[in-house]
């Protein structure tokens, strides 16, 4: 359960080796103990380091578990053994792959890889998720979304038209849950220094995990549904959803 100052006891971490995901449990780590659960993919080199670093970070207890997005047929088994030991309090979906933006729209076979885990993973994974809080009345969903899919450019179409589904779909489902008591937090971070970003060159408003995680704590304690990352992008979405396209097509994005 929540307790009474609003800090989780138990928190899930679909993606379980993503830096935003676990800077986002070290954020709630700060305020009290937690048992921390990672459903990572089998095979990650980097599960070894996710757990040390939770039990750095002040975890209670840290379970992994095996799952891959790439295994739809497989996540009812994995959300069930997240909830094996009692209730989640907070689960964050933080899983997906960037990609080549140039090869994976001429590439059929990855830009269907890149769907299938961005898109199709995050909505298999938010039914399930949503269904165990909706019969325990309460809980928090995090979803990563981004602001590539605020307004798709033609320089990342294929990640950026991903990102506009979960968008969508954990708005939806957010709406959805509010009767039953859960409720979903749905993040638009711009560009994050992380391993995933770090070939590409920084843009502007760029910002370090530790912010989103920050702000995503925060903004889920206090109830909100959307948030961007920073703050100040909420403001440059503003006026980019509203250029004509053909304005649009000629800026430097």
């Amino acid at each position: 359960m929540i307790n009474a100052v609003g800090n989780p006891q138990s928190i899930l971490l679909l993606g379980g080796t993503s830096e935003i995901g676990l800077a986002i449990c070290a954020e709630y780590l700060k305020k009290a103990p937690a048992r921390i659960i990672l459903a990572a993919l089998p095979d990650d080199p980097l599960r070894s380091d996710a757990v040390a670093q939770m039990k750095a970070a002040g975890a209670q207890h840290v379970d992994v578990i095996d799952f891959d997005a790439l295994d739809p047929e497989g996540h009812p088994k994995v959300i069930d053994a997240a909830w094996d030991a009692g209730d989640v309090d907070v689960a964050i979906v933080a899983f997906g792959m960037l990609g080549d933006a140039e090869q994976l729209w001429r590439d059929q076979r990855k830009a269907v890889q890149i769907a299938e885990i961005n898109y199709t993973a995050a909505v298999s994974v938010g039914v399930l998720v949503g269904e165990k809080m909706k019969a325990q009345g309460y809980g928090r969903i995090i979803a990563m979304s981004s602001v590539a899919g605020e307004r798709v450019r033609r320089s990342n179409f294929v990640y950026g038209s991903t990102k506009a589904g979960v968008d969508g779909f954990y708005l939806g489902l957010g709406e959805a849950l509010r009767p039953h008591g859960p409720r979903v937090l749905v993040i638009r971070p711009g560009q994050v220094r992380t391993r995933m970003s770090a070939h590409i060159q920084e843009a502007p408003l760029t910002v370090d995990k530790e912010d989103v995680a920050s702000l995503a704590v925060s903004a889920s304690q206090k109830g909100k549904e959307l948030v961007w990352a920073p703050g100040a992008f909420r403001y440059v979405m503003m006026v980019l959803r509203h250029i004509p396209r053909t304005i649009f097509r000629k800026l430097p994005l």
